[in-house]
């Protein structure tokens, strides 16, 4: 890259929703801005205020909707007024809204039009009933074929992928793989205190990842706790240059590097290419880590784009720790675990930690440099040496959107 850019200043509200306790559908709650306000304040206090950042950036998918409200970077002044009269935007890309809003801002730094970028990602969901929400969120697809889809649209299409690879490899080897993923996803989430299913005290996950899909009640081949749930929540981080670095003010050792990044589409009017492989993640992944010069055995954590339990095991194939077809196996193995050979998402991810959609590929990032500078709390887990990075996967709509990150511990 022309420029070193880094990431730093991370922070992630509450997500809130269906299993945190102070959730109930009955009483009124935070709005959009709250949410933008809380994380951008966090952020800016950590880098000496709001008169070090050039340019802001917000990641929202579906505001318009669930919200009544668009037109979000005029928030942005909200949050503080030295904010007020520099360029901010809201960018969109379904489910990859959080992810396309880093890559926003690191293009300004690499262009030069900025040496620090405050990227926020919000999404306030729980506004509307689960039917309604679900076309909404059916706008991530291509919403012409929403009357030939299931009446819950997303978890529909990926029934469809979990059908395939259990019809392919064998239903108890799928189903197994998928408990184990969601098992771990609570796991980490309970280590987590921001996460949505922090509070979820089950002691038969796995027993619970087994049960049968029923579809008369929801859909074929996948059960609720195959989904991620509907969540409220924002995230935030400052992406700077080196001379943005030192205006800030802050060490190497409390900044991760970015080495590479992607950004692919594949076809929305089209079906997937193959309903056992996430083909156009596998060729963001391949991409970055081209740019980054690395090997995935280089990764010391990965955070994936897990709305379902089948896209986790998917995951592992297209990044390439598992071929084809064995990635059920891989997680169920352990390998994905917090103490295994390549722990991915250590607070939860979508399906433990939550997934207000627009907010997804900034907490992703946000993960990542907390667990590389050794900030994640209870949730941290060990970064070998000879594994100084971390890998994002932010996922926007059936595998139609994807935007990947390496990101590198620093020392200094």
């Amino acid at each position: 890259m022309q420029r070193r850019i880094f990431l730093v200043a991370g922070y992630n509200t509450i997500a809130l929703g269906t299993g945190r306790k102070e959730f109930h559908p009955k009483k009124e709650r935070p709005g959009i801005e709250y949410y933008m306000q809380e994380a951008g304040r966090a952020t800016l206090k950590k880098i000496g205020g709001a008169g070090n950042v050039d340019e802001s950036v917000v990641g929202n998918f579906m505001a318009s909707r669930f919200n009544n409200q668009a037109h979000l970077g005029a928030f942005i002044p909200s949050i503080d007024k030295k904010l007020q009269y520099k360029p901010a935007m809201r960018v969109e890309g379904a489910c990859a809204s959080g992810g396309l809003a880093m890559i926003s801002g690191i293009k300004s730094i690499l262009a030069g039009t900025a040496d620090v970028v405050l990227a926020i990602g919000v999404e306030v969901q729980n506004t509307v009933k689960a039917m309604y929400g679900a076309d909404h969120l059916a706008l991530a697809g291509y919403y012409k074929n929403r009357k030939n889809g299931h009446a819950y649209f997303f978890p529909g299409e990926f029934s469809d992928r979990a059908g395939s690879y259990s019809k392919t490899y064998g239903d108890d080897y799928a189903r197994k793989g998928m408990a184990t993923w969601y098992a771990n996803c609570i796991q980490n989430a309970r280590l987590c205190e921001t996460a949505q299913e922090h509070h979820n005290d089950s002691e038969h996950l796995f027993d619970t990842g087994m049960e049968a899909p029923n579809a008369e009640l929801f859909v074929d081949n996948l059960n609720y706790a195959d989904c991620s749930k509907v969540s409220d929540g924002a995230s935030s981080i400052a992406i700077v240059s080196e001379k943005g670095l030192k205006r800030v003010g802050l060490p190497l050792s409390e900044a991760v590097e970015l080495v590479g990044f992607s950004q692919v589409e594949e076809n929305i009017m089209e079906p997937p290419i193959d309903e056992c492989e996430l083909s156009t993640t596998k060729n963001a992944v391949s991409k970055v880590l081209e740019m980054a010069q690395i090997t995935k055995d280089e990764l010391a954590t990965v955070e994936t784009h897990d709305c379902f339990t089948i896209a986790g095991v998917l995951a592992t194939e297209a990044i390439g720790f598992a071929a084809k077809g064995k990635g059920a196996q891989f997680v169920a193995d352990g390998h994905t675990s917090r103490e295994g050979s390549i722990p991915f998402n250590t607070t939860g991810g979508l399906i433990g930690w939550g997934h207000p959609t627009g907010a997804t590929g900034v907490h992703q990032a946000v993960t990542i440099w907390e667990q590389l500078t050794h900030q994640a709390g209870r949730a941290q887990i060990s970064i070998p040496e000879h594994k100084p990075y971390g890998l994002t996967v932010n996922m926007g709509g059936n595998d139609k959107t994807v935007v990947c990150m390496v990101l590198k511990k620093t020392t200094g």
